[in-house]
């Protein structure tokens, strides 16, 4: 049993590798995850003082945005230890626009705490947040916060956690005087022979062979149903909940011990080093500092690494270095630099690395969580033009810290295009252009990012002999088709193996690859097949340049052979509103196009779920508070794409994507 005395609490260290577990904080804006945090961490000493998210004194909080907001923008870690156990705590953002943020923490934690409020219950963010950790069966613990907030449940808590969360809990105590400041919990206990018949009955709704022993009178005892519950929350088919506040502190013993109980150390998965980078940062100086997980064998400073990444685009690619400072988190001083299975360390000596890169071949360890790309975009231009080089650089910066913003300098001074979930990181990214970085910057109005598939199969081929004044010393053939949905983007060869050097053979899969950022109408272009059908070079004459130059004017032909569809990115919903306001949401659904497919009367409740339009859902949301008399609840995640019907919409183009061949001879004289 945890508790917070002086001989308990004491500084974590990380020399006992094998028994690290790394865990994540997930919750809704204002759920109080911050607040638990810092209380995990005074209670077994990881810290002397407990911050504050109202003054900006946490820990995890670091910065000065996130302190000045009382949000939570980048991930954090922090270390403690519970008897022999080293946790790595990681804090991850609440809010939704930093979803994409929380999904690469998930996929390198082996288990979660998912705290609510027992004043506002299971919020939109908590469900989204539920789905995604249940998706990827992570072992999950609910805590249940501020009860002694007036206003706190316990039971209709519990109700609203199995009705809109998971069906499957397990209440691991209970509340005496919820809703008062002297609110305490009461620690459930196996010994306990109701609380036993709670638990069998819990397990059995998803085990048979326990439901027939709990019939026949043979129920299992005490360390049997330790080890059954142990099993089901390690599955991610359980989930024991618990109550307290992280403010007084009360019920958090509890979860402590819960902690280390019932969520598992994930075991090696292999021989090799095998990683994943999850979160970067970036010095005053410029170096980068990434966090990596461990998921098998150990890392040293001096060690020569290689990292892969997926590009945007679905192409694979990969960098080495040798990491020049490796600080285990958490580690005793005798242990700081050398990283082993399970452990966290902070890596330097990486320039090129992102969030996101695998260490090892790209296929060791868990298979990376997968999250819907941005569907908004905004161009941002920079208050004084004398700030745009500062400006693009800057944005990339940003860009190494969360890959998926995705950055791309539009022509003639016409700023820089940046991808985006949402308004509030759009004020974000503003801020820290400001205070970090010194530039202030404009940005446009946000719009919708479509996409372009290949409607049909379209070849080009371009040749030296072909033109007497050899424009390039190149020839690329390329055949443009279409790809299986969600496949991304793939390169292929038809041409004889060892036909070009090496060199020339990756300019041409790296500049296709680059060229298909922008389609006929102006959009990225996925699910798109692009095999190389002919090649050819003329000895010492032709360079890696020659065939970079061609192959965006063959890709570009091959693409208008075989033509483009433009598809809007779009949400799957589930919307919960009172019975009497169901007209007047069914109407506005109507009015932005968006598609209903079920409708479920429940009492005085409604459940509609259906597809809209992503551009959409900013609109919906701001607009459902009213239409439902503030009771409505939404939720949404990305869905498969639609079709546009009727004219196209398209975006500029940048100068790189010809769409014919005199455009890029003019664009090639230029340069």
């Amino acid at each position: 049993m945890h508790t917070t005395s002086s001989t308990s609490r004491t500084r974590a260290t990380a020399s006992d590798t094998g028994r690290t577990l790394n865990i994540g904080i997930v919750a809704h804006v204002d759920a109080g995850k911050t607040s638990l945090t810092e209380r995990l961490l005074f209670d077994t000493g990881a810290i002397d003082r407990l911050g504050s998210v109202d003054d900006g004194s946490t820990l995890t909080d670091s910065g000065e945005l996130e302190r000045r907001r009382g949000i939570t923008i980048r991930t954090a870690v922090a270390p403690f230890r519970v008897g022999d156990r080293h946790v790595n705590l990681i804090d991850t953002p609440g809010h939704s626009d930093f979803i994409a943020e929380v999904e690469r923490a998930l996929g390198v934690l082996d288990g979660a705490v998912l705290v609510l409020s027992a004043v506002e219950g299971v919020q939109a963010q908590t469900r989204v947040l539920m789905k995604t950790l249940r998706r990827l069966r992570l072992p999950t613990l609910i805590f249940v916060n501020k009860t002694d907030r007036p206003g706190a449940r316990d039971a209709g808590t519990l109700a609203d956690i199995r009705r809109r969360l998971a069906p499957a809990v397990v209440p691991m105590g209970t509340v005496d005087g919820i809703g008062t400041p002297g609110a305490r919990t009461v620690p459930a206990s196996l010994a306990d022979p109701a609380f036993r018949d709670a638990v069998g009955e819990a397990l059995a709704e998803a085990d048979d062979e326990l439901l027939a022993r709990l019939v026949d009178g043979t129920p299992p005892g005490a360390d049997e149903l330790r080890a059954l519950l142990a099993d089901r929350t390690a599955r991610g088919l359980v989930h024991p909940v618990y109550f307290g506040s992280a403010l007084s502190g009360d019920g958090v013993t509890a979860l402590l011990d819960g902690i280390v109980t019932w969520l598992p150390v994930r075991s090696a998965e292999g021989d090799g080093p095998a990683g994943t980078v999850f979160a970067v940062e970036r010095g005053a100086s410029g170096e980068k500092t990434a966090y990596l997980r461990l998921f098998s064998g150990e890392l040293t400073e001096r060690q020569h690494v290689t990292l892969h990444r997926r590009e945007g685009d679905g192409a694979r690619s990969g960098h080495s270095g040798r990491i020049t400072g490796l600080d285990v988190i958490g580690a005793a001083p005798g242990d700081r630099h050398r990283l082993t299975a399970g452990g966290i360390a902070r890596v330097r000596g990486l320039p090129r690395v992102r969030v996101g890169d695998r260490l090892g071949s790209g296929e060791e360890g868990p298979t990376a969580p997968h999250f819907a790309g941005p569907s908004l975009e905004t161009v941002v231009r920079p208050v004084r033009a004398a700030d745009a080089a500062r400006l693009h650089a800057a944005l990339t910066a940003l860009a190494d810290q969360d890959p998926l913003i995705g950055t791309r300098a539009l022509p003639a001074g016409g700023g820089t295009s940046v991808l985006l979930y949402g308004e509030v990181q759009k004020e974000i990214i503003a801020a820290t252009l400001s205070e970090e970085f010194g530039v202030d910057a404009l940005f446009e109005p946000s719009s919708t990012v479509h996409r372009e598939r290949p409607a049909g199969t379209g070849e080009a081929c371009e040749r030296i002999e072909r033109h007497g004044g050899h424009d390039f010393w190149a020839t690329v053939g390329l055949r443009v088709e279409p790809g299986p949905p969600g496949s991304g983007n793939v390169f292929r060869r038809d041409t004889e193996l060892g036909a070009l050097p090496l060199a020339f053979d990756r300019a041409i899969e790296e500049t296709a690859h680059r060229t298909l950022t922008q389609g006929l109408c102006g959009w990225p272009v996925t699910d798109c097949v692009v095999t190389l059908t002919r090649s050819g070079f003329v000895g010492p004459v032709s360079t890696a340049a020659d065939f970079r130059q061609v192959t965006p004017l063959v890709l570009m032909a091959a693409l208008a052979a075989a033509g483009t569809e433009v598809y809007e990115p779009c949400h799957a919903f589930e919307l919960e509103v009172p019975a009497g306001a169901l007209n007047g949401v069914s109407g506005a659904l109507a009015s932005v196009g968006a598609r209903i497919s079920d409708t479920a009367v429940g009492g005085a409740v409604c459940v509609l779920k259906g597809v809209v339009a992503a551009g959409r859902v900013a609109s919906l949301e701001r607009r459902l508070p009213a239409l439902s008399g503030g009771e409505g609840v939404w939720f949404s995640m990305p869905a498969e794409d639609r079709r546009c019907v009727g004219s196209p919409p398209t975006r500029a183009r940048t100068d790189g994507n010809p769409l014919n061949r005199a455009e890029y001879l003019r664009h090639l004289t230029v340069l």
